[in-house]
């Protein structure tokens, strides 16, 4: 398939060059076609232009078919030049160009239609759906000549689907299909469908359709980063997901309500105690819920009084837990090692007094020790 507005060259040889010479024309479906038919010789011989059903359009200058689309450019001897603007499918074939010698001389020239899509539609998909569900889009574009490609993506990421081509008359329906079992990570995903074809040139039809997903809440509570200690001001939130989203969200403290509304201020999914006190202690949990379920998630709250003795900070307890395995584990190491040396010491003075039990004086003693070394140099004795 050539580009749009190519053309190729037919040369008929001949006698003399007197030949018509035509182009192979491409254009796009309602764009304009010219039709140029020349001759390097004419002896002031008419030439005329005929259509694939083989009626005569232009004979020279003079026009034989009513039709306001064809309209002449360009008439001599040597070249008849014609255009039809407007062009559609049903105007593709093979065109002639005639030059009445004798005999008579011709020459073809194929005239392609090049069919534009129609812009897609995405169907099959009904909103909302639920998570778990399995759901099927469709992307549909028809009017194509050739057919034309359609390419899928998941958000910026291209996903395959399956392709169906059909002729209609000249042209062609083209649909891609998608299969999904959807989850709530799929909640506000764009899913787009993009139609490429060589009358586009460079720039696709597009087709984009939001998910939307419902799926029960998830709840978690984040607190302040802080060790909570008397007096401080002290907040949870209350981090809940779901669609719809779960509005609002219920607080409670040890199985029933805030105790102290004044100190205990919910805003929002936000819950702030202004000051700590030791009456704070307990499991606080906050509940969100839409028409799919409930959710829940608890914190069990200690508040600190700094000032109270032998009640230590928690980082200060576990730095000292750290220090007392350190120093255990020294211990151990320094026992194991009075061990093993105490061990070879015994087994040296051994040997000594090995050859000196039955000798006579201290000469005799250091040879039979000697001796006895190198005997049972492979022995070990221990005390």
């Amino acid at each position: 398939m050539l580009p749009v507005g190519a053309t190729t060259k037919t040369k008929v040889k001949g006698l003399s060059g007197q030949f018509p010479l035509t182009q192979n024309v491409t254009v796009t479906e309602g764009g304009t076609a010219n039709m140029t038919c020349r001759v390097e010789y004419n002896d002031q011989t008419s030439l005329q232009w005929s259509n694939p059903a083989q009626q005569t359009l232009f004979f020279g200058d003079k026009k034989a078919l009513r039709d306001n689309r064809i309209e002449l450019v360009r008439a001599s001897w040597a070249e008849l030049t014609i255009s039809i603007s407007d062009i559609s499918l049903s105007d593709e074939g093979q065109y002639t160009c005639s030059l009445f010698t004798m005999p008579v001389k011709t020459t073809k020239a194929f005239l392609t239609v090049l069919g534009v899509p129609e812009r897609p539609e995405i169907t099959g998909f009904t909103k909302p759906a639920m998570e778990g569900d399995e759901i099927t889009l469709i992307c549909t574009t028809s009017g194509s000549k050739p057919a034309a490609h359609i390419r899928w993506f998941r958000n910026d990421k291209e996903v395959t689907g399956t392709k169906e081509v059909n002729a209609t008359g000249k042209s062609f329906t083209v649909k891609s299909t998608l299969q999904l079992q959807v989850d709530q990570s799929d909640d506000g995903v764009a899913y787009t469908c993009s139609v490429e074809h060589v009358s586009l040139s460079s720039n696709p039809y597009q087709v984009t359709e939001v998910l939307e997903v419902h799926y029960a809440p998830h709840v978690e509570i984040s607190h302040s980063a802080i060790i909570p200690q008397e007096g401080q001001y002290f907040k949870l939130e209350c981090v809940s997901k779901g669609n719809p989203l779960p509005e609002p969200v219920l607080w409670s403290k040890d199985g029933g309500e805030l105790p102290d509304v004044e100190r205990m201020i919910v805003e929002g999914r936000e819950l702030t105690i202004t000051s700590l006190n030791k009456t704070d202690n307990g499991t606080y949990r906050c509940e969100a819920s839409n028409y799919l379920g409930t959710s829940g998630a608890e914190y069990v709250l200690f508040v600190y009084d700094p000032n109270a003795p032998g009640q230590q900070d928690p980082d200060h307890a576990l730095i000292g837990g750290v220090v007392a395995v350190v120093v255990f584990i020294t211990l151990c190491l320094i026992i194991a090692l009075g061990r093993y040396l105490a061990r070879h010491k015994g087994t040296y003075l051994t040997h000594e007094a090995k050859g000196s039990e039955d000798a006579p004086d201290a000469d005799t003693a250091i040879i039979n020790a000697e001796g006895n070394h190198a005997a049972e140099e492979k022995k070990e004795y221990f005390i």
